[in-house]
């Protein structure tokens, strides 16, 4: 979760109590949805776990403001007491006071010059023990030269050159690019783009994303580098996850976050329909960005790092659904498994559910609390109430796996267009960037305002950086992508 940086930190401050038991709720509930007894899934579908929720104004205004709301009576009970006190009144105190300052004795001085400095040793012990703050400096995504630009038809012309597709398999792939929301403007390796029978190798897939930082800027010999090679479109935020905690260990110091993808070695040249959609949707894309725990970071910082959180599903069915394996012919490819929604959709449960507790505001939970009691202890046969995400976060930016997991997300979020526009036309104008893409969608947003909170998820299933890939063309957008957008091949 990113929020500007310039603007202090607006966590909610929770009673433990009511934290914990909620947290405790939130664990056991074995799939939080709005009726246990349809909670069975569809194949096709994510759990509906924010079903028939509706906005609260009121009450959230009411819970969330509480303490001020109960202050204003006090305040204005004090100053009414000031407009009509006597002189003689508050002189009165004074004297009081002043009588007793004079009966401190010795030990008593004594008592409160330790309790000070215990005071001062605790709080020190605090300051420097809590977790440091981490700043986003900055973050740039990758642009390539036009040159690279592949239109769907080209794209279906490239995959036609290769010799190596079935006209059956060529009609699948354009049906899925026709409904895949994908527009004509998105990027091609250069080795598939300009020698398709040939890509593949080792060679052209090392220049394709050849980027050795270290040795090409010359940077110190005792720089940390980690290689995340090999953890799917999740890998640029769990890069982020992993530089957080670096940041926490290490005072004042910066981390660089270079993500990417490989289409060249990717690249499938077999007939089986299960490992044919990485070749439709994968696109070339890359983004850096720049973290630091320097406080002097702080005003000149875009965004501050809140908050990460990974979530696992530790199952067959998950571990199974994205495979990269032989087909029958030896060709390797990306199989992607018929019930990969079903566990996409587990894997966004788990993770709200995770998440609710450290995010929503106090209202939402006190409703999420009350209906669960009246559930589980009293019996009551009413609907668990489902908190609205939407009241912890003004933006979203969902990775771009596809129209699929962009409608389930967006339907059982209950997310509207507004939310979902830069994802949307992320995923039209350059396609699926695998681990970059969330970084795409904040480089398009020009609505965040100071103090606005953003929720960045993925699922997992030597470049030249522009400082903004939209910055050129971002007014011509948003455009209207529609289901089925025929193909003139």
């Amino acid at each position: 979760m990113l929020t500007p940086a310039p603007k202090n930190d607006e966590l909610n401050i929770y009673v433990n109590a009511i934290h914990f038991l909620l947290l405790l709720i939130c664990c056991s509930q074995k799939v939080p949805i709005a009726n246990e007894s349809e909670g069975k899934l569809q194949k096709d579908q994510l759990p509906n776990f924010v079903a028939s929720v509706k906005g609260k104004p009121g009450f959230h205004y009411l819970i969330s403001n509480a303490l001020y709301l109960l202050l204003i009576p006090l305040f204005v009970i004090v100053l009414t007491y000031d407009l009509f006190s006597t002189l003689s009144t508050i002189y009165d105190l004074f004297q009081i006071w002043n009588e007793l300052s004079f009966k401190f004795d010795n030990v008593t001085v004594l008592l409160l010059v330790v309790l000070c400095l215990v005071s001062l040793v605790f709080t020190t012990i605090y300051l420097m023990s809590r977790p440091k703050n981490v700043y986003l400096v900055n973050f740039s995504s990758y642009k390539p030269d036009p040159s690279r630009m592949c239109t769907r038809e080209s794209f279906l012309q490239i995959a036609s050159q290769t010799g190596k597709f079935s006209d059956e398999t060529l009609a699948f792939k354009k049906k899925i690019l026709e409904r895949s929301g994908i527009g004509n403007m998105t990027y091609g390796p250069k080795s598939l783009m300009e020698n398709p029978a040939e890509n593949g190798n080792m060679e052209e897939a090392r220049k394709e994303t050849e980027a050795f930082i270290v040795n090409h800027y010359k940077l110190r010999s005792n720089i940390f580098s980690y290689n995340l090679g090999g953890m799917g479109c999740s890998a640029g935020l769990i890069s982020i996850d992993l530089a957080q905690k670096l940041l926490q260990v290490e005072p004042n110091c910066y981390a660089l976050v270079v993500s990417t993808e490989n289409i060249t070695l990717g690249w499938y040249v077999g007939n089986d329909r299960s490992m044919l959609l990485t070749n439709c949707l994968f696109r070339v894309g890359g983004a850096a960005i720049l973290l630091s725990n320097r406080s002097s970071d702080r005003s000149s910082s875009k965004y501050q790092l809140v908050r990460t959180l990974r979530s696992h599903q530790v199952d067959d069915n998950s571990y199974n659904c994205i495979m990269q394996k032989e087909d029958e012919f030896q060709h390797v490819g990306v199989k992607i498994s018929k019930n990969l929604m079903v566990v996409a959709g587990e894997a966004l449960k788990t993770h709200i559910t995770a998440l609710g507790p450290l995010v929503l505001p106090m209202s939402e939970q006190l409703l999420f609390l009350a209906t669960s009691v009246a559930r589980k202890i009293f019996k009551m046969k009413i609907n668990l109430y489902i908190p609205d995400i939407k009241l912890a976060f003004e933006h979203f930016c969902i990775h771009t796996g596809g129209r699929g997991v962009l409608d389930g997300i967006e339907k059982n979020l209950q997310l509207n267009e507004w939310h979902m526009e830069p994802s949307r036309m992320t995923l039209n104008r350059f396609g699926n960037t695998s681990s970059s893409s969330v970084w795409y969608e904040l480089a398009a947003k020009r609505r965040i305002r100071k103090g606005d909170r953003i929720c960045q998820i993925t699922i997992n299933l030597n470049p030249t950086l522009d400082k903004n890939p939209w910055i050129d063309e971002i007014d011509n957008f948003p455009v209207q992508v529609p289901q089925d957008a025929p193909i003139a091949f």
